[in-house]
Parts: structure tokens; sequence; C-alpha cells
């Protein structure tokens, strides 16, 4: 069935070559490759790789208790050998270690997965042919192999993150940009001149392996360029992104092969993008750590996020979000149109940490009385609502709106910023329960018992027999 998705899709495609040299899409192709990841909304991030032995840990010491301890080579500033040689013998994947990742996002009601292949660091999860720094080549594994099998058999869609940095490759010149990380930033290349290009065909032969050997991919997750290194210049990356649909035609691209303004960035920043796109440079914007005030209305974007402040495992790191805190932002990520995308940090071994079981299971367990108000929906209509947050659905002249009240009305009066002809009102949480309802003046009124049933977030499910009118004069307080 996905083959012969794929194959509809490239075959509905408008074969017109676009400035870059890519072939571009009608917007009926697109909408097609692109429906079930709107539909989505919510998926799990993995960042587990050589760093999560480690653990935020060097020389014995914590290198920090806040921030991204994959990043720990180059924290520490150590040669690429050295970390190996620190880090190697603590990787220890046990057997079957994506079960219990795929199954806890699938009960958390997530729709896909996006893995590490390749982190900054270089060291590689698939058995590469074209390299000596992989699992394939130091463990005798392939565990991109494993997870993709363990996902599959729970139904979810596969994404792969891969980082086109390299601390590891000896011709990756990173003196290029002034921008990007680097442990040996500023030094001298240890091992004289080095030669981009040769990187960059090896580059282009993994990604090469990752989209031939595993099946179907419908996510490829690409991290990062710099306003100074970016793009053509930096990874050949139209041509990366032609050769990678020329083996998944259905996939879909984020936008990090490049840092310009049409590509969706202002900045290097975390929250440096715009509120726009050219398609050619990817599907789908990418805010880290930050939900757009407004959203991005007619934009796809992903806001990807950590449990606590890292992405790879750290030992010392205990800033965790509360359950209203990761409940709260699906609702308010879906409220504006986009995706989730919540991160995991597996330890070494890929078993999971205490805090990161108990809050994808809060997440399941609002999700599953809930679903139906995230998935396939669309952007709320309201401006603002001071008590919470909207989604919405239509079908035919019908259209549902889905009320997610995080502020339950001491009165019991919630008060909708509309005028509907409303078919019929009940809580989720509690279907028997009749919501009753009125129009006074420009707004609906609902009135709802005394104590909210679900404190983080209750959803009241309005079925209109056709579009509310807004009251769009009911804007956000100004920015203090």
């Amino acid at each position: 069935m996905r083959l012969t998705v794929a194959l509809a899709l490239l075959c509905s495609t408008v074969m017109v070559f676009n400035a870059s040299g890519q072939t571009a899409e009608s917007k009926e192709a697109r909408d097609a490759r692109m429906r079930w990841w709107r539909n989505a909304r919510f998926g799990m991030f993995v960042h587990w790789g050589l760093y999560s032995g480690l653990a935020g840990t060097w020389d014995g010491k914590p290198v920090g208790t806040k921030g991204g301890m994959e990043w720990i080579q180059q924290r520490v500033k150590a040669d690429t050998d050295t970390y190996a040689q620190r880090a190697i013998p603590l990787f220890k994947p046990m057997p079957g270690f994506a079960k219990e990742w795929v199954k806890l996002a699938k009960a958390a009601g997530c729709r896909y997965i996006v893995l590490t292949t390749k982190h900054h660091d270089g060291f590689a999860l698939h058995d590469s042919k074209v390299s000596e720094y992989d699992a394939g080549s130091v463990l005798g594994r392939d565990l991109i192999k494993e997870f993709t099998d363990a996902a599959r058999a729970e139904g979810l869609r596969i994404g792969f993150y891969h980082s086109v940095i390299d601390w590891h490759h000896d011709q990756y010149a990173y003196a290029l940009s002034k921008q990007l990380p680097h442990p040996l930033k500023g030094q001298p290349y240890p091992n004289g001149e080095r030669d981009h290009s040769v990187y960059l065909k090896y580059l282009h032969a993994q990604v090469d392996e990752l989209v031939s050997n595993y099946g179907p991919i419908d996510v490829l997750w690409w991290d990062y360029s710099s306003q100074d290194f970016e793009g053509e210049t930096a990874w050949r990356a139209f041509e990366l992104m032609t050769s990678v649909r020329a083996r998944q035609p259905a996939v879909i691209m984020n936008n990090r092969l490049f840092r310009n303004p049409a590509s969706g960035w202002k900045s290097m920043g975390t929250d440096g993008f715009t509120l726009s796109i050219d398609n050619k440079y990817g599907d789908f914007i990418t805010p880290e750590q930050h939900i757009p005030s407004t959203g991005m209305p007619g934009l796809d974007f992903e806001v990807c996020m950590t449990l606590n402040t890292t992405w790879g495992y750290s030992a010392h790191d205990h800033n965790w979000k509360s359950d209203e805190t990761l409940i709260r932002n699906l609702i308010d990520i879906a409220s504006k149109g986009g995706n989730y995308l919540l991160n995991i940090g597996p330890k070494a071994d890929g078993s999971l940490t205490a805090e990161t079981l108990a809050a994808f299971r809060a997440i399941g367990k609002w999700m599953s009385v809930n679903n139906e108000s995230i998935y396939e929906t669309t952007s709320s209509p309201f401006p603002y609502l001071s008590w919470g947050r909207a989604t919405m659905r239509t079908a035919g002249p019908g259209t549902t709106l889905y009320l997610h009240v995080f502020d339950w009305p001491a009165d019991g009066i919630l008060k909708v910023p509309m005028k509907a002809d409303i078919a019929s009102a009940i809580m989720l949480s509690v279907p028997e329960t009749k919501v009753a309802f009125e129009t006074v003046g420009a707004h609906t009124v609902l009135r709802l018992p005394q104590n909210a049933p679900d404190k983080i977030a209750t959803v009241i499910k309005l079925d209109l027999r056709s579009a509310p009118e807004v009251d769009m004069s009911i804007q956000p307080p100004a920015a203090k």
C-alpha cells in the first residue's frame, strides 16, 4: 500500500524544473504527500548515540546540569579519538532496545517517531559500508534496522534525523564556517589541509544507504546549517534532496539544509524562524524549544522540544517539564496548526528514565480520551481565548469545534466569542453529560459543571451546523 501511494505521488507530480534543478510538485500532489503528517500532529523524537553513555559526565564530573549533552564532545573540546575511546565502551544497546520506545510512543498517541541516525559526533547507528565509525563496524549490529523493524511492528511512521555536520570525518572542513560548532573550532586541522568535497561524497553515500536499505522512510530530518555555510556550498543540498526523493518519492523533509530567509530562517537562534518558506528548501519549518506566539498561518511547521533541557541523556539534568506543560504544549501547537515532536533521550543501553516513562504515559492517558481534538484538526478560528485553546475540523457545511479549557470558570459560565448554530455540546471526558448553551449577543455562553473533569485540559466538543461567526475583535493582550 505504501509503495502504491509513493508511486501515485511521484506520477502526479508536475514535471517542471525549478531554479534548483528539482522537479516542482503540483499543489494537489504536495497536499497528498503531506496529508498524513498534517493529520498526525504528534511525534516522538529520539536522541541516542555514543554521547548517551557519557551521560553528561567527563573526567568524573558533570559537564553541566542544563543544555544539550549530545554536544558533550564539543562542550569539553575533545578530539574525535579521545571522545571515541571514552564513549564507545559505554555504549551497549540491549536486545530489543527500540521496542520500549515504540510501545511508549504508540501508547502516548504519537503517530510517528524520528531517530538520530547520526549526530554531530559522526557515529552512525546503521551498518554503513562507507565508514568504520558506525554501529555495524563497532558493535556488529545495525541499530537502524532494529529500530525500523520495531516501529513498523507498532504501525508508526518512521523518520530519520541525520546531521550534515560531522566532528569525526577527517575531511569535514569545519573552518569554512565561523558559526557551526566543532570541538576543535579555531584550531588548525590536525591532519593538514582538508578537501570538503571528499566529505560531501561520504555524506551523500551514507544518506543513500539510509534511504535505500530500510523500506519506506516517511521523514528526513536534516540538522543543520549556518548563515555563513549552508545549502549548495556546504552540502550540495539540492542534489542531496533530489537523490533522496528518487529513492523515497513520498518522503517529507525539513528546512535545515539551509539557513537563509527564503528557507524560513532569519538568524542562528533556535527561535530565529520566519513566517514564510519556499518549499524548494524543505516541506516544513522547525521552531526549536519555542512555540510561535501566533502560529504560522498557511505554513507547515513542527515544534521540537525536550522533556527536560537536554536532547541526549544526562544523569544531571532534572529540569523535567510537568504533565500540564507537556499536554498544554501539544494542545497549543495543534491549535496553531502545527506538529509537536517531543524528544526522549534513552540511556546507553536504550532504557528510559522513570521521568520519561511517566511523562509519555500522562500524555497517553489524556490522549486516550481526547485524541479526536488533536488528530486531523486545523488551527483555531479564534484570534484569542483567555481561558484556553481551540481546534477545528470541517465536513461539508458542518463544523466541529474542540474547546480546550485550561482555566475553568468559577461560576461555570464559559463565554465563547462567536455566534453559532450548535447541534450538540458535550465534554469528551464525560460524553453522557450534555452541556447547555445559549446565544448572548455576539457570543455563545456554555453552562458547565462547577468542577473541571480534567484539571489540565477539559475538552468540550461542539458540533455546529455551519461555520461559526467569530468575534474578531477579541485579540491577545499586547506584549509588555
